[in-house]
């Protein structure tokens, strides 16, 4: 007397009412329990391994649950394939759910054939290129030089011999995996002939020896806009290494480094400088010209009663904004100029000026007044 099979629902320990996903989840833990790797020679576990495999057959079929609902296991007989399964039908139909537990290398599965290589992209390259914080202000133009690869010009970037073609690796028929197969258990490996690849050079070109490229060195050009500041990166495109079997260049990124001045400092996209000044010169009001960092002139007019650490903003004469045509401002902080050195006469006569000259003090204006005892020199 045949066996009276089980309820797929039992099998597989779910409700009638269970989603898909829990189904799918439940023949996942089940798989992993009864899989005949985890299980060798244990006849029972196969047995369970194959029952829970049928059971997911019809379960996550739509279709087929449905009929199976309604006819119980009658319904099989209509299912094409019918109703039992064998060792190979299951792999072969669940390799999805074998790969995410197992790994790619375990679902007997094939990746598609290849005959000859696949354009792939090279890689961007990056480079650091220094300038003055003149060179910024103005914008200047730099030579950069370096070495990357290039598409080999004997063969155009396809690596093989003029006159010849690679060939689909005749070890693995292109797929790049050589499938073994243990009892009930299959796996895959690297096809060790090709290295993975699915196809094979017999005729290397003998310039690059099959890589596509050569290494050589670059020089060219690159400008440098008005206005960029440190750090900054610039993408120079298709200037990185040339792409592997005539795929496209990848792109050079120049990452800029500004050099700081001396006597200017950029804050923003202004730019300020210190002017030393004598004390006649703020008390009374004066005009000066100074030198901006391109060297072109600017005159100034000092304020009478100038203090010393006052910032004199002229609009519009710093950096340039990038992508834009509006420009910074030239911040210039006054700083009252302290001779070292002064001759005789020269220290009479501040002395006496000194001592014509009140100390004006105002309560509120945060700071102290010290009185005069007398002076050192």
């Amino acid at each position: 007397m045949a066996q009276q099979k089980k309820d797929y629902y039992e099998v597989l320990g779910v409700s009638k009412t269970a989603s898909q996903d829990e189904i799918k989840s439940a023949y996942r833990k089940l798989a992993m329990k009864y899989h005949p790797d985890r299980n060798p020679g244990n006849k029972e576990a196969e047995e369970k391994f194959k029952e829970a495999a049928q059971a997911y057959e019809i379960l996550s079929d739509l279709e087929k649950r449905k009929k199976y609902d309604q006819f119980g296991h009658a319904a099989e007989q209509g299912f094409a394939g019918g109703p039992e399964m064998n060792m190979d039908d299951i792999f072969a139909n669940f390799g999805d759910i074998f790969e995410s537990m197992f790994g790619a290398g375990f679902t007997g599965q094939k990746r598609g054939r290849t005959t000859g290589p696949t354009a792939q992209r090279g890689h961007d390259r990056h480079k650091e290129i220094t300038i003055t914080l003149k060179e910024a202000f103005e914008g200047t133009k730099k030579e950069v030089s370096y070495s990357r690869m290039f598409p080999c010009e004997t063969c155009k970037g396809h690596a093989t011999a003029p006159g010849t073609k690679a060939e689909s690796c005749k070890q693995c028929h292109g797929t790049g995996q050589v499938t073994y197969k243990q009892g009930f258990f299959m796996y895959s490996q690297t096809c060790n002939v090709c290295g993975g690849q699915g196809f094979v050079v017999p005729h290397p070109c003998p310039t690059c020896h099959g890589q596509s490229r050569k290494q050589k060195l670059d020089k060219f050009t690159v400008t440098i806009p008005a206005g960029i500041f440190d750090t900054a990166e610039l993408r120079v495109a298709e200037k990185g290494d040339a792409g592997v079997f005539g795929g496209p260049s990848g792109d050079l990124y120049l990452k800029i480094k500004v050099i700081p001045d001396k006597r200017f400092k950029r804050i923003g996209d202004d730019i300020e400088c210190t002017v030393l000044l004598t004390y006649p010169q703020l008390v009374f009001g004066s005009q000066i010209e100074i030198e901006n960092i391109d060297g072109s002139k600017e005159l100034i007019k000092i304020p009478k009663g100038c203090p010393s650490g006052e910032n004199l903003i002229i609009a519009g004469k710093g950096f340039p904004m990038l992508r834009s045509k509006t420009r910074g401002n030239l911040v210039i902080i006054t700083k009252c100029y302290v001779p070292k050195k002064l001759s005789n006469e020269a220290k009479e006569t501040l002395k006496k000026f000194s001592e014509q000259v009140p100390v004006d003090f105002e309560e509120n204006s945060g700071s102290i007044i010290g009185f005069f005892k007398k002076f050192l020199g």
